[in-house]
């Protein structure tokens, strides 16, 4: 079995920062690539922690998301791949349930689950009744029975406009995503627009002509939303926009650029995810950081309190985020 001392030679870092790194001492201040190297060592070496040597079984992981909602969306994919990751760091065998074979496909021996999706009140309802040890990412679809790890969408949606402000901004647009609710198989207002309207609102500036939304947070939904913003407002283009997430804003970014309007001299823009070709397109964006490992870390972490701690409190933790300033914005 692979030691620390291991890890640190093939990483090539000191046994006591490996330690640190491994134990999540949040003292320790080291840079992204370090962790992700010393993770990824970890990982190739089979590492397992002294601490949690026993194995839990039978957790089922609901990737309750079709194969499109994840190649429109990087989110996803890298939370999919994270908190794989993070489940073999804690000795946590997970078993995969995806949307396409139903709920009843999970059998009502599992010792719990985490989910990612979007999940009916009768798959809710479901869930109940085989366990009582659940953890949500992303979404908190079931407070009052089951934990949840999220981003504080509220909070980076006040802080996006609040950054804007400060620049000068008082013409402010939004461009986003739907919420598809299963239960009515509607297409509904997402959070992200709906405290951009009620912040917007709070500061007398919104104004919704300069407000957009599509079904999905793909590229392809923001290249037509944005070509529909500037075919409607043409020279009254707000100065900003705040985007719902990266794969929208690059589809915007192409739009724009596309219509010879300058980023940032003319239209500033500012965006959520920070997934890797963030930094690549042009101009290279404006986009709040959500730690992927962070949010995966602690939602094994709440699942192994309910499993082997045998908390009953339910727990909603929420993930702030920092904004990474690029060239969309100046």
């Amino acid at each position: 079995m692979a030691t620390i001392k291991d890890i640190a030679k093939k990483a090539g870092y000191s046994t006591s920062t490996v330690s640190r790194v491994l134990n999540n001492d949040q003292s320790l201040s080291v840079s992204d690539e370090t962790r992700e190297r010393i993770y990824e060592v970890a990982e190739e070496l089979n590492y397992r922690k002294k601490t949690l040597r026993l194995l839990v079984k039978n957790i089922a992981f609901l990737y309750w998301l079709t194969d499109i909602e994840e190649l429109e969306d990087v989110y996803f994919k890298t939370m999919r791949i994270e908190l794989e990751k993070m489940a073999r760091l804690f000795n946590v065998e997970m078993i995969t349930y995806k949307i396409s074979d139903g709920i009843h496909q999970i059998p009502d021996s599992i010792e719990g689950f985490i989910a990612v999706g979007t999940f009916s009140d009768k798959e809710l309802a479901y869930l109940r009744s085989i366990t009582s040890n659940g953890v949500f990412l992303d979404t908190s679809p079931d407070p009052n029975h089951f934990d949840s790890v999220r981003p504080d969408l509220p909070q980076i949606t006040r802080k996006t406009v609040d950054f804007l402000m400060e620049k000068g901004h008082t013409e402010i647009g939004f461009i986003g995503g739907t919420y598809h609710n299963p239960n009515t198989d509607m297409d509904e207002m997402d959070l992200r627009e709906r405290v951009f309207r009620r912040y917007m609102e709070k500061k007398g500036l919104l104004k919704d002509q300069y407000v957009f939304h599509g079904r999905g947070f793909s590229v392809d939904t923001g290249y037509s939303l944005m070509k529909k913003a500037i075919k409607q407002l043409g020279d009254q283009l707000p100065t900003a926009f705040f985007i719902a997430a990266d794969p929208i804003a690059v589809g915007c970014l192409q739009a724009l650029n596309e219509h010879g309007i300058a980023i940032p001299n003319r239209v500033n823009i500012v965006s959520i995810n920070n997934i890797s070709v963030a930094k690549y397109v042009a101009p290279p964006l404006t986009t709040f950081h959500i730690d992927m490992r962070e949010i995966c870390k602690n939602a094994i972490q709440l699942l192994l309190e309910q499993v082997v701690e045998k908390r009953k409190l339910v727990k909603t933790l929420y993930i702030g985020c920092e904004l990474v300033v690029r060239k969309s914005t100046n």
